[in-house]
C-alpha cells in the first residue's frame, strides 16, 4: 500500500497469502519480535482478515485494540457481528479519531501538530469544521 510505505518507508513488507495473518510465521514473528504485548488492529474483511488473528492473539494473552470504523466487511450486518465477536472475546473497541487523538495527546506537542490536525480537518467531520474555524476565526 504506497500511502502507508510513504510514511513508513523503513518498515519492511511481508507479503503473505492466508487470512489469519497470525498463522504467518514471518508475520507473526515479526509482530512478536517486537516485544510488544498490546496490538492495534484494522484491515479488510472484518469477518476474517480482522477476526482471525485477533481471536488467536487474544488467545495467548495479547491485549488488542480493533479500530472498528478503519476496517471493513462484506455487509454493515457482518461487520458489526465480526466486531461483537472479537469483542465478546476481549478485543477493546476504538476508532480513528480515538487512536489519533490518543497519540497527539494535546494540541501542544508541535512535532506532531500540523499532521493529526491536518487528518482531522480532512477527515473529521464537524471536529474538522471546528479546527478550521477556531484557526481561521477565533484565532487562538
Amino acid at each position: 500500500m504506497p500511502a502507508i510505505q510513504k510514511v513508513i518507508p523503513d518498515v519492511p513488507v511481508i507479503d503473505r497469502r492466508n487470512m489469519n495473518v497470525w498463522e504467518h510465521e514471518p508475520a507473526r514473528q515479526a509482530v512478536e519480535g517486537t516485544g510488544r504485548r498490546r496490538l492495534l488492529v484494522s484491515g479488510l474483511l472484518t469477518e476474517a482478515c480482522v477476526s482471525f488473528p485477533v481471536l488467536s492473539a487474544l488467545s495467548e494473552g495479547y491485549e488488542v485494540f480493533v479500530v472498528g470504523d478503519a476496517c471493513g466487511g462484506l455487509a454493515t450486518a457482518s461487520h458489526e457481528l465480526a466486531l461483537r465477536r472479537m469483542e465478546a472475546a476481549g478485543a477493546h473497541m476504538t476508532s480513528w479519531i480515538q487512536v489519533l487523538l490518543e497519540l497527539q495527546r494535546d494540541w501542544t506537542r508541535l512535532e506532531t501538530y500540523d499532521g493529526a490536525r491536518s487528518i482531522i480537518e480532512t477527515y473529521g467531520g464537524g471536529y474538522g469544521i471546528g479546527l478550521n474555524y477556531a484557526r481561521d476565526i477565533i484565532k487562538p
